[in-house]
């Protein structure tokens, strides 16, 4: 059976799974509105560190569950985190599309205006990522500041959508944009997805998850393609 340690090892990894995925978020973006292919490149890269990390994780928690009775709160919490694992991976995974743009040049045959809402879609999203890491270390409830920003988001992507059709910019170049401002929008939803699922890991009596809006206990709300 895993101790306390233990648990706390596998929450500093999830951790930082969150800080790779920010980072990449970041990272990507500045090097697509900077035209740095080889920063995109090293970005694109790293991406197998995160595939690796969260393969590593899924094997070592499937491992503690196979030895747990079920039913129990420890095996719930161990189920919640294998569910948290993909939204991580695949966040990973549109942050290095992201970069992988700018291996391609897209930022320096974008419009000016199109730029600027990419940047402020980077802003957004990585706040909704640190708020989301924090509130998973911290088992906090994050309330609905994360679907506010969401809002803004989905916003900023009908506004790049209506710039990109304005704009003249080539089509193979409004192509790609407007896929960048849905990587950026399903970042979003993977950030609120995180948080719904942080809320209901079991943790003892020490913090209680927000009521769920709708769903009944015990699942998680969002769109019927994404449920434990």
């Amino acid at each position: 059976m895993t101790d306390a340690g233990d648990e706390t090892a596998l929450d500093r990894q999830v951790v930082r799974l969150f800080s790779l995925v920010s980072e990449a978020l970041a990272g990507a973006t500045d090097a697509l509105l900077a035209g740095e292919a080889e920063v995109g490149s090293r970005i694109v890269a790293a991406d197998e560190s995160v595939d690796a990390l969260t393969r590593q994780l899924n094997a070592s928690i499937w491992d503690e569950v196979d030895q747990l009775v079920q039913g129990s709160d420890r095996l719930r919490r161990l189920v919640g985190l294998l569910l948290i694992l993909p939204e991580l991976e695949r966040s990973a995974d549109l942050a290095e599309h992201i970069a992988q743009r700018a291996v391609n040049h897209l930022g320096a045959s974008m419009s000016p205006l199109s730029r600027g809402i990419v940047q402020r879609m980077s802003e957004v999203a990585l706040r909704m990522w640190r708020d989301a890491a924090d509130g998973y270390a911290a088992r906090a409830a994050l309330g609905d500041s994360l679907d506010e920003a969401d809002e803004e988001l989905d916003i900023l992507h009908d506004r790049l959508t209506r710039e990109v059709e304005a704009s003249g910019m080539p089509a193979s170049v409004a192509a790609q944009v407007t896929l960048l401002a849905r990587f950026y929008e399903r970042l979003g939803d993977h950030a609120v997805n995180l948080a719904r699922r942080v809320e209901l890991l079991p943790s003892g009596e020490a913090w209680k998850p927000r009521p769920p809006d709708g769903p009944p206990e015990g699942r998680p709300g969002g769109s019927s393609d994404e449920r434990w």
